[in-house]
Order: C-alpha cells, then sequence, then structure tokens
C-alpha cells in the first residue's frame, strides 16, 4: 500500500503494518498531506485481518519525524487551531484498537514526538532525540503532547521539556519512562517486529481489550476502571480465545488464536 506521492507507505508482512513517513529530505516533517495518508492507512488497515499490529517510523537514519512543516504552520489562522487536524490523526493512533508501536530512529520533535506518544509503545534507537519545541515558535505542542507527555512521565518533567524546548537523548528518555526500550540503529527494526511477533503470539482479543481498559481507565476513576476491567474479562470469559488459550496450556501446545477468531466471528 502506497500512497499517490510517495510520502507514507504501508508494508504489511507476517500479521504486521509498517507504516513509514517518507519525506527524508525534509527529515520526514508532517504536513497535511502525510496526515491525511496516516488516517487513510489506519482506515484500511482497521478492517484487514493480515495485519494485527502496526508499527510507525520515518524513512532514513536521521529522523523518526522532525515535527510539522514549518511552511504549512507560518501561514496557519486561529480557526485551523480549532480544527486541530494533527490532534485528530493522533487521536486516531491512540484509538486505534489494534496495537500500535513507534519505532524511533532519530529526531521525535514536535509532531513526531507527539505521534510516538500517541502509539502504545515507543522503541528508541540509540541516536533518537525527543523535543516539543513548540515554545520556540511561539505556539504550543496542540497534537496531544501537553497531556499524553505529562500522563506518562509526570507533570514536572513534561512542563520542563515544554517551557524550555529542551532535547531529551535516548537513554534519559528510557530512565524517565517515556520509551520502553533502546537499541543501536540496525536493532531498531528487528526489535520492533520482535515486540509485534511477542504481542501476536497472545490472544487478539485479549490484547485489544487490554490496551482499551488501559487507555481510559487511566483517565477515569479508580471505580470506573475497576468497571471497565471487570467487564471486559466477561467479555473474555465468553470467547473462544479463552477457550483455546486455556486448553493449549493445559496440553501444553501453542494455541491457534485465529482458529479460535474464527469461531468468535460465526458465533
Amino acid at each position: 500500500m502506497t500512497s499517490a506521492d510517495n510520502t507514507v507507505t504501508v508494508d504489511i508482512q507476517d500479521g504486521i503494518a509498517v507504516i513509514t513517513i517518507d519525506r527524508p529530505e525534509v527529515r520526514n516533517a508532517i504536513n497535511a498531506s502525510v496526515l491525511g495518508q496516516i488516517s487513510q492507512a489506519l482506515e484500511e488497515l482497521a478492517d484487514n485481518d493480515d495485519a494485527q499490529i502496526v508499527i510507525f517510523t520515518g524513512a532514513g537514519d536521521k529522523a523518526f519525524v522532525a515535527g510539522a512543516d514549518i511552511n504549512e504552520l507560518a501561514v496557519r489562522k486561529p480557526k485551523d487551531g480549532l480544527r486541530a487536524a494533527m490532534q485528530g490523526v493522533y487521536e486516531k493512533v491512540e484509538q486505534f484498537h489494534k496495537p500500535t508501536i513507534a519505532a524511533v530512529n532519530g529526531y521525535a520533535f514536535g509532531g513526531g514526538h507527539e505521534l510516538a506518544l500517541a502509539c502504545d509503545i515507543r522503541i528508541a534507537s540509540t541516536n533518537a532525540q525527543f523535543a516539543l519545541p513548540e515554545t520556540s515558535l511561539g505556539i504550543m505542542p496542540a497534537a496531544g503532547g501537553t497531556q499524553r507527555l505529562a500522563r506518562l512521565v509526570g507533570v514536572g518533567r513534561a512542563t520542563e521539556m515544554i517551557l524550555t524546548s529542551r532535547r531529551v537523548k535516548a537513554h534519559e528518555a528510557l530512565t524517565m519512562g517515556l520509551v520502553t526500550d533502546v537499541v543501536e540503529p540496525q536493532e531498531l527494526m528487528p526489535k520492533a517486529k520482535e515486540t509485534a511477533q511477542t504481542i501476536l503470539s497472545k490472544g487478539p482479543l485479549a490484547t485489544q481489550l487490554a490496551k482499551t481498559v488501559v487507555r481510559h481507565g487511566f483517565d477515569a476513576d479508580h471505580s470506573t476502571g475497576i468497571l471497565l476491567e471487570r467487564l471486559a474479562q466477561s467479555v473474555l470469559y465468553s470467547s473462544a480465545e479463552k477457550v483455546e488459550g486455556t486448553n493449549a496450556f493445559l496440553e501444553k501446545r501453542n494455541p491457534d488464536y485465529r482458529a479460535a477468531q474464527r469461531k468468535d466471528d460465526e458465533a
């Protein structure tokens, strides 16, 4: 799957869809066209059973996504802020029902950092750097950065990063919990795919519901989060996936979740 202007590509292999922002000449900066292509890719992947997990990355070895296209940013008006196109697309990424991984190679600045924050898991190469430099341009992070970063690393760290536009290198990002792994650049995609394959070996409905409960439960009060957990578990208890998973464990064999999915679809 490739866009008409070749700035976003989607490659699907072994249950994994890799979405690549491919504008290395501008360090994969995101413009309106790229946002539209990401949104379209997610819509197409949502019902594609060949893609059970999505990895986002950037082309080349310099940048994941170096931010928004400044040429577009320079002419934006108040109505564009209210329309919040990038924020809307990243909401789609965060709420996507299949697990998502950001494989961060190089710079993840501004909108690139916010794209990584919208993913479920972030893995960085040793040359990765994270920053929200919007205040240097007289604006602020507004594609989820003020909210997701604070929830991930704490209000104090997030505020300091946003107000100072400070760059955070990979190992500091690991220490503060911004990423879960740091690997050498040549190991980044193998590590991301290894993580994806580990998730793929689990029950697909279980992983999707677990993701949903963690995401929505975090922003709810404790009682509501616990209720979401209980309801999701009751759904899983009624699934062919649970029967297959427990039987496979007792029979000391690998579970066939594909077959279980077909049973659930036919029920």
